[in-house]
């Protein structure tokens, strides 16, 4: 099972607070464990001016506010851009293709050229990371702590971080208000 690229979408029964009503998008996936990024849980005490103040990078342009994210709780103080794949001054080292046309960048100079009005067309940006070790992922699926699906259209960009969680659900023909925070077995 492969699911780079696919979105997790937490369960009501979630045991773990930190991933509570969480949708994860899944940047890598592999025999050797996944690691994916939180997309609807803002940072309510960072903004991306502050975060750029801290890393000494000057804001040249108004330009755009890209949102600070909690990606997970792996590495926190590291910064993660996941953006389209539209970026011109990519570099190969730093940035990785996430299936489904998105990609992903851990190095300051996107961040240079996001606080110069420049980078790519969409961007999110996440401090910290979600990680699994071999299988661990898989475990949690089947004891029905997340549900996997492809992203709706306009899902991961999306403005509103406090209506991705049940988006994501609608999208597969759920209505939140039906799931239950128990799971049994026929």
């Amino acid at each position: 099972m492969d699911l780079s690229g696919q979105i997790l979408i937490a369960m009501p029964g979630m045991a773990d607070p930190r991933f509570e009503k969480s949708v994860v998008l899944i940047c890598a996936h592999s025999g050797e464990g996944a690691m994916g990024l939180i997309v609807n849980k803002p940072l309510q005490d960072l903004s991306f001016e502050k975060l750029l103040g801290h890393l000494g990078i000057p804001r040249l342009t108004k330009g755009r506010d890209i949102r600070v994210h909690f990606g997970g709780p792996v590495e926190r103080g590291r910064g993660f851009v996941l953006h389209s794949a539209d970026w011109q001054r990519r570099m190969t080292e730093g940035t990785m293709r996430v299936p489904g046309g998105l990609e992903m960048t851990a190095t300051t100079n996107i961040l240079e050229d996001l606080a110069r009005g420049a980078g790519p067309g969409e961007a999110l940006l996440a401090l910290g990371y979600s990680g699994w070790g071999p299988g661990q992922l898989e475990a949690e699926i089947a004891r029905n702590d997340w549900l996997t699906t492809e992203a709706p259209e306009g899902l991961v960009f999306g403005a509103d971080d406090g209506a991705k969680w049940a988006t994501a659900l609608r999208g597969m023909g759920i209505d939140p208000l039906t799931l239950s925070a128990t799971a049994g077995r026929a």
